[in-house]
Order: C-alpha cells, then structure tokens, then sequence
C-alpha cells in the first residue's frame, strides 16, 4: 500500500485527486493543485513505499497543460523549485531537486506548456523529474517558488530539509526574461506524482508544520548565483526587476 499525507510549512490551499490507477497495479498518478500563500510558504507532500519502484514529478502551474486527471491547468502560474528527499521531517535526506533556474535543471517541461514571458515566447519553467530505482521506505516531494530555494541544493551530501531555505523572491511571486520582459505570476501550482505502485492510498491530510525554517543566507546566495546557467529557451529570473546575476 502506498500512503500519501500532505504537510504543509504554512497555510496552503489543496485539492488531491487520485487520476489512474491501473489495474495490473504498475502506476497511480495523484493530481495535486493548490495556491501557496506566500513566495515563502513551501508544500511537503509525504508518500511510502511498499516495495522498490519508480517516482515521477511533473508540475503544471507555469506553462500550463492538462493533468494527469484530466483538468485543465491554466499557465501563469509561480515557477517552480521541486525536489525529493528520503524519510519524512527535518531530518529527511535530500535524493534530488531543481528548478529552471539552477544548473541542473533537466529534461523540465514535457508534457506542461510554455508562455510568453514580456516578448520572449516558448519559455519553460515546470519541472519533470524521474527517480526510476526507489527503495522501499518513506519519502517527502517539495515544492516551494523557484526563488525559495532549500539550503540543500547548496550543501554538501547529506544536506537535510530541516536544513532551512534561502529566500531571494523579494516577497513576489515574478518571473523574467531579462530586466526589461517580467511577468507578474500568480501563486497557484499544479503537480502531478506518479508511483509504480498502483494501489490507492489514502485521502491527504493538511497539517501545519513550524514555519522557522526559513534562512536568508548570504554566502548561498552567492552560490547559487554562481551556478545560475543561461540556458536558450529558458527564462532568467529577477527580483523586483533588479538582476541578482
């Protein structure tokens, strides 16, 4: 069985919808929506699994595109940061994660859209990651804006959630092409899980989490400027139209 709760570091609004599961139990696809309050708030969403299998995360909320469920997802948006870690808590060990915006950001998009950002057309910002060998245990998928960035994506293995969060969002929820082309996002997402196991886990269950894990470091800031990359088709980000290149 495959249990699934979903935590939050702050208030946030959810809807889960569990798209297929097929019967000869290779996959379920759960369809999450949700509006974070804040570019600070980030969604944990917890999941385990019964035996070794496969983990697929595929948002929605910046390009757009018909989910796993069916439903039309509008694009506009925030551009997102998604990564998985294993175990549930602060102590969770980070596997993976990236947005557009960190250097190892690939393949993205497919099947999500893209948008127009200022003149710039065919931009993408969702995020596919796949994780293909997953040992049974527990593990957590997190979302957070592209511009809250956990501390991990900076850290040496093995970097942990409780670990805390760099803020470079500037309090807004925007994305830009250069300084002159920005798009102002909403703070909706879309996301999509895909599990090899194909039973039905439960309904998700908000619960609130401490909110002190947030830190504003400089020297990571630093950092993850440096591993900024200027990819062709790919939005560069800034911050109240201020470039933190």
């Amino acid at each position: 069985m495959k249990a699934i709760d979903v935590n939050f570091f702050r208030a946030v609004a959810l809807t889960a919808v569990a798209a297929s599961a097929l019967a000869d139990g290779s996959a379920e696809t759960i369809s999450y929506t949700g509006t974070l309050t804040s570019p600070e708030d980030a969604v944990e969403i917890n999941l385990s699994l019964a035996s070794s299998g496969s983990v697929t995360l595929q948002t929605y909320g910046f390009g757009g595109g018909t989910n796993g469920a069916g439903t039309v997802i509008a694009p506009g948006g925030f551009d997102p940061f998604v990564g998985l870690f294993s175990g549930m808590g602060a102590g969770a060990v980070f596997i993976d994660g990236t947005s557009d915006i960190l250097t190892s950001y690939s393949p993205g998009c497919p099947p999500a859209g893209t948008i127009v950002i200022g003149s710039v057309p065919g931009q993408c910002g969702d995020v596919n990651l796949q994780f293909p060998d997953l040992a049974t245990g527990t593990y957590t998928v997190l979302l957070s804006d592209g511009d809250y960035i956990p501390n991990v994506v900076f850290e040496a293995s093995p970097g942990l959630l409780g670990d805390g969060f760099t803020d470079l969002s500037g309090g807004v929820f925007q994305t830009c092409y250069d300084a002159n082309d920005c798009n102002t996002d909403t703070a909706n997402w879309a996301m999509d899980i895909t599990t090899s196991e194909g039973s039905n886990g439960p309904s998700p269950v908000p619960e609130p989490l401490p909110a002190d894990l947030v830190g504003l470091g400089v020297s990571l800031a630093a950092a993850w400027r440096a591993r900024r990359g200027k990819r062709q088709g790919k939005q560069r980000r800034f911050v109240n139209s201020q470039s933190v290149l």
